[in-house]
């Protein structure tokens, strides 16, 4: 038994399936978003020589550390000791503002977090980055008991730290 196949029906086929891949193409690299390998990275191991807290606000620094860990090895970057590439830090600025109040009670506050960061690579060259911080405006909301607000507190330092490790993982990967 044959099977026939029109030329109409492999040529709509090959068409559609070429449209696709063109649809694809310019979604991916048409918004400008590209694909990174692990290929291209700047280097594949970063060693945290130091993160320096200068604001009031206590264990910040620990935070950030743990944050940036987390986020170099979601992109493929090892941190280890005896890295050639050395990236220190300090926190400058830790503040509360108030986004909105009633009745002369704050009702929502934002989190602003700044730092400036230094990048030596293994010839010794050094980056400077200033204040960078978290690129989004994370905020909590404030009435309630003392604990809850406190616990929202501590919930969006947390993300702002996390933002702001992935900034800094950012900038130095891909400018």
């Amino acid at each position: 038994m044959k099977v026939k196949i029109s030329k109409f029906k492999v040529n709509n086929f090959l068409f559609g399936s070429f449209f696709i891949l063109c649809c694809l193409m310019f979604t991916v690299y048409g918004c400008g978003y590209s694909l990174h390998g692990k290929a291209s990275l700047p280097f594949d191991s970063i060693r945290i020589v130091k993160i320096e807290n200068k604001t009031l606000e206590p264990k910040l620094q620990d935070r950030l550390y743990a944050a940036l860990t987390e986020e170099f090895l979601k992109q493929g970057i090892s941190v280890a000791p005896d890295a050639p590439n050395k990236l220190s830090g300090t926190i400058t600025q830790f503040e509360l503002r108030i986004l909105s109040e009633k009745s002369n009670i704050a009702r929502e506050y934002e989190v602003v977090i700044k730092a400036n960061f230094v990048l030596t690579d293994q010839a010794g060259n050094k980056k400077e980055f200033k204040d960078l911080g978290s690129p989004f405006i994370v905020s909590f909301s404030g009435p309630g008991s003392l604990n809850e607000l406190i616990a929202s507190k501590e919930d969006a330092s947390d993300n702002a730290v996390k933002d702001m490790a992935a900034e800094i993982v950012a900038v130095l990967i891909y400018k």
